[in-house]
């Protein structure tokens, strides 16, 4: 259940896109957002000299969702350097840590076995990793903190602009929109987060010969991800897929350049544009 919370974020550097932290006003969670180009800077900042989890984020040039690597260290700073070194896809770093230092180190690898599953199971991103991390045995009592734990580093993520751990939202029946054409039919939603097309849509296979190159783009991509799997005479999405824009969902389930605002309707015919811009 959500519940209103005030957050604190703190610009250390006094820049907007420097170095973040934030915080959940009382709790022992803190958060600290680090841009790549600073990772030298924030050695100076405790938070990210001690036992935490890290989360390195960036977008894979072949990937239609953002990329996510989850980890855990004693030092957290020490192993974002050598990440720095060996790692090419990410940009942000944001390494999660307990104010008081009580976070122990069997309590950051049970929180990176979680992340992990968890991340996987709502598939926001793509995930990074080669493998699925060991759980750590912990305690009863510290299960409990490491979950409670889990429950702030999820809404400091968020907060930072990276929802790895957010369900995409599902919109009520009667708000969801029908897009067809030729072969083409598919049910999506108009949420926070963009144009959300529901698995089991069907899109066309054929792509008009006048379709712009980042239609195709994100069609391929799509496809080599095995998030569109052609069955049949149609391409089918096997899971939800989110676009930045309605009109990029559309084109994409309809091999076409599309303007979404209007190739969106309800079962009434209603546009999207007549819903949501007038």
């Amino acid at each position: 259940m959500t519940k209103p919370q005030t957050i604190q974020i703190f610009l250390p550097e006094g820049e907007a896109r420097g170095i973040r932290i934030a915080e959940i006003t009382a709790r022992i969670v803190n958060a600290v957002c680090i841009p790549r180009n600073k990772i030298q800077d924030a050695q100076k900042r405790k938070e990210v000299n001690r036992v935490g989890v890290y989360f390195l984020f960036g977008e894979g040039e072949e990937d239609v969702k953002p990329v996510v690597y989850i980890g855990e260290a004693e030092d957290v700073h020490h192993r974002l350097k050598q990440h720095n070194r060996n790692k090419d896809f990410w940009n942000t770093a944001i390494v999660v840590t307990s104010k008081d230092a009580n976070l122990n180190k069997a309590c950051a690898k049970f929180l990176e076995w979680y992340c992990y599953n968890k991340a996987n199971e709502i598939k926001r991103y793509r995930l990074e990793n080669n493998a699925e991390p060991t759980k750590s045995a912990i305690s009863e009592a510290d299960e409990a903190y490491s979950l409670d734990f889990f429950e702030n580093m999820s809404v400091l993520l968020s907060v930072l602009g990276f929802p790895v751990f957010n369900p995409l939202k599902k919109a009520k029946k009667q708000e969801q929109f029908i897009c067809k054409g030729k072969k083409a039919l598919a049910h999506g939603e108009y949420t926070d987060d963009g144009f959300l097309v529901l698995a089991e849509s069907k899109a066309n296979i054929d792509e008009s010969r006048s379709i712009q190159e980042w239609i195709m783009r994100i069609r391929r991509k799509l496809i080599d991800t095995g998030m569109l799997k052609q069955i049949g005479d149609v391409y089918v999405f096997n899971e939800d897929s989110l676009f930045n824009t309605p009109s990029a969902a559309a084109a994409t389930v309809l091999g076409r350049s599309a303007n979404g605002w209007t190739e969106w309707k309800t079962k009434d015919g209603k546009t999207l544009d007549e819903l949501k811009r007038k």
